[in-house]
């Protein structure tokens, strides 16, 4: 039987590559994202057929609802929710730090998240699928600059874990899965467009791949069906832990 999975934020970094690793196991994908023309990159090299384009920008509701009623038949049983769509916009101290970009986080990592969850929820009950959310090692360890962005993946990682209690006995599964550093245009568009600024960060590290985490996500989905995994942590070698900050001058 072919299943299908749903995966949000597909036209770039973690979601492209999911997509494309689901499809190269024989799934169909909806795959989801704002950018057209990067949805139709997908079809032109995996088929019509395997992917579904819906296109909408994941903070607009309405426009949610309006591609999932019109998902060809095919399409309509879906039997895992990926949600992958998110970002980090500045690196700024809370105090010096953009209202809008925290908005626009929190519109996108918790509002869209879970207004698309509860959506698709039902459907998942039916067919005892599975939801996995991405989430970050900034919901566990905060950082200077994290502020908004680490609250709203602490968030994800929270609600993973109060969905995987209300749907104990439902048979669907719930994973938060929290990467370190992967490099992906993550840090081009939390800097809004610092080719630069991304480039030192990644510089000498051996970062994790788009695809390493596409590769986790499928690992967690085909999983035996009697397995969940609850969290999932990684982070690349070359990434650990900070020590503690010390301010002797006040």
């Amino acid at each position: 039987m072919t299943r299908t999975a749903l995966i949000t934020g597909a036209t770039s970094g973690f979601g492209a590559a999911a997509v494309k690793r689901f499809v190269s196991a024989g799934w169909r994908v909806i795959a989801t994202g704002r950018r057209r023309e990067r949805l139709q990159v997908l079809i032109d090299e995996l088929g019509a057929g395997k992917v579904h384009p819906a296109v909408f920008d994941i903070r607009d509701a309405a426009a949610m609802e309006a591609a999932l009623a019109a998902l060809p038949t095919t399409f309509r049983d879906i039997d895992l929710l990926v949600n992958n769509a998110g970002l980090a916009l500045g690196t700024a101290p809370a105090q010096d730090a953009s209202l809008e970009d925290w908005q626009t986080m929190i519109a996108t990592n918790v509002t869209a998240l879970v207004t698309l969850t509860r959506r698709l929820l039902p459907g998942l009950v039916r067919r005892k699928g599975a939801i996995i959310n991405i989430s970050s090692v900034a919901s566990t360890y905060p950082y200077t600059g994290g502020n908004v962005y680490a609250g709203t993946k602490a968030f994800v990682k929270q609600f993973s874990l109060g969905l995987r209690a209300d749907l104990h006995g439902t048979g669907v599964r719930v994973t938060s899965i929290e990467p370190g550093m992967a490099e992906t245009e993550f840090t081009l568009v939390r800097t809004h467009g610092d080719q630069a600024a991304s480039d030192k960060l990644y510089q000498g590290v051996d970062p994790m791949t788009a695809e390493d985490i596409a590769g986790t996500i499928f690992w967690v989905a085909t999983l035996p069906p009697h397995l969940n995994i609850n969290r999932l942590e990684l982070m690349p070698v070359n990434q650990s832990f900070a020590g503690f900050q010390v301010n002797r001058a006040s």
